[in-house]
């Protein structure tokens, strides 16, 4: 396995709210009882016969006070998501014992607050400037920094699909190169017409629950998350404990066929964990439910793994929720390793045939104790993580 070996990193908190409802424990219930969150795409007027993972009652929930000139629906969503599980509390405590200043803020996002400039634009309202303020990459990391009185170092990182993944790759690397005792960690991506009429047009967007692995699977269904972790340098249940990157540059939106840069970068997560293939336990699947991504997937999965180790995509239950799918899908991995849960790949009934990693469709029970999570986006930007419970 290549990559250097890299010291443990405790995740100390962490939350996630989506189409399954607001905090971890409505996701957790959700993935027991194989309730997903996907309905009939109304986002749009029903224009899109699609099917969406909504988080509920954005609408109603304006930013108000010092921050109002941040509102639009991916910031409302970030907020929502910080008042969950007593994340923010968490971080109150975590900013006390290393100071506001040593403690990073660390996000991906991919459309961010693009909404709040289509209804700009549709209004022709162009004199309220306020989508300044919302639509670009930086505001909902800064939003998000102010709101947790931070003033560490803050990034954004938006490589399509797999930028809520990186970041914890980031932040390993503050703490190795001693930028940061504690980061925050996470993703934020609302929905918008940009993504869902986008999707559409590239022949992605299927008109049915999405259908991971599925041999009758039509493509995927758009969703939308908050989702964030505290990480710190101490000993903690559940660790990053190997992170692997690559950009293989095959094409703008397919990748490579047998899936090249999807390999390169699970190989360098588990040499940075230290750990050959046969220690994972679990592999949360980039699953996207394209015919191309999960046949790429499978190959690259297969190559490594063989047929041994459980597979399962949870877009099934969120829908694909873009920029915040790496970190919804990390803290999918932390439910599992906690509560020794496999979630099945929901709406699949028969994996394709010619598929030959071990595709889970049925929830297991099972003791876990490392699990890997993939996170692939356009253009072969691609992130592996090893957790360790």
């Amino acid at each position: 396995m290549s990559g250097e070996k890299i010291k443990p990193v405790a995740v100390t908190a962490y939350t996630a709210t989506s189409a399954l409802g607001r905090g971890r424990g409505a996701m957790l219930e959700a993935l027991r009882r194989g309730a997903g969150g996907l309905k009939p795409n109304d986002f749009d007027g029903g224009k899109l016969p699609a099917w969406i993972g909504r988080v509920a009652g954005l609408e109603e929930m304006p930013v108000t006070g010092p921050l109002a000139q941040f509102d639009c629906r991916n910031n409302r969503l970030a907020r929502l998501g910080l008042q969950q599980d007593g994340f923010e509390d968490a971080v109150r405590r975590a900013r006390e014992k290393y100071g506001p200043k040593r403690v990073a803020v660390l996000l991906g996002t991919s459309t961010s607050g693009i909404l709040h400039t289509e209804l700009a634009y549709r209004a022709q309202d162009l004199k309220d400037l306020r989508y300044r303020y919302a639509q670009n990459l930086y505001s909902m990391t800064d939003f998000v920094r102010r709101s947790l009185g931070l003033e560490g170092p803050s990034m954004t990182v938006s490589t399509a699909c797999s930028s809520s993944a990186k970041v914890f790759a980031a932040a390993s690397r503050y703490f190795e190169t001693g930028v940061a005792d504690a980061a925050v960690v996470g993703g934020v991506d609302s929905l918008c017409l940009t993504t869902l009429h986008g999707f559409s047009s590239l022949q992605l967007v299927a008109d049915e629950p999405c259908r991971p692995f599925d041999a009758a699977r039509k493509g995927m269904s758009i969703g939308e998350a908050a989702g964030y972790a505290l990480l710190e340098r101490t000993a903690s249940g559940i660790s990053l404990v190997g992170y692997g990157e690559s950009s293989d540059a095959h094409h703008m939106s397919t990748p490579h066929p047998e899936g090249e840069g999807a390999l390169a970068a699970m190989r360098q997560a588990l040499g940075r964990a230290g750990l050959e293939p046969a220690a994972i336990d679990y592999v949360n699947a980039h699953g996207t439910a394209t015919p191309a991504n999960d046949r790429a997937e499978d190959r690259a999965l297969v190559r490594l793994f063989g047929d041994k180790v459980p597979v399962s995509s949870t877009k099934g239950w969120t829908g694909h929720t873009l920029g915040a799918a790496g970190i919804i899908e990390a803290i999918a991995c932390f439910l599992a390793l906690e509560h020794g849960l496999i979630p099945g790949t929901l709406n699949s009934s028969a994996v394709e045939p010619g598929l030959e990693s071990q595709v889970v469709l049925q929830n297991r029970s099972a003791p876990l104790r490392h699990a890997l999570s993939n996170s692939f986006g356009f253009g072969g930007s691609n992130c592996s993580l090893v957790f360790a419970a």
